[in-house]
């Protein structure tokens, strides 16, 4: 069965409004709304960019080899 609430719309400028019952909450600051006949369907947007495509990743379970980085030039700190 789908979760409902009732809910209360207001006003806030020109604008309708409604508070999303915590259970409801979604997890950024924007989303996309459309109309389907009389329903109004909110649904969040799909992150994009690297951030958030390594937060999909899960974690390497092997170590990694040591000598990768002996080729490398050393961290400069005064940068």
């Amino acid at each position: 069965m789908t979760e409902e609430r009732h809910i209360r719309l207001f006003r806030n400028g020109r604008n309708q409004a409604l508070r999303i019952p915590r259970e409801f909450e979604l997890e950024d600051d924007e989303a996309i709304i459309s109309r389907d006949g009389d329903r109004l369907i909110i649904r969040p947007i799909a992150q994009r960019g690297l951030l958030a495509t390594l937060a999909t990743l899960s974690p390497l379970d092997e170590p990694l080899d040591e000598a990768l980085d002996d080729d490398l030039l050393p961290l400069d700190d005064a940068w």
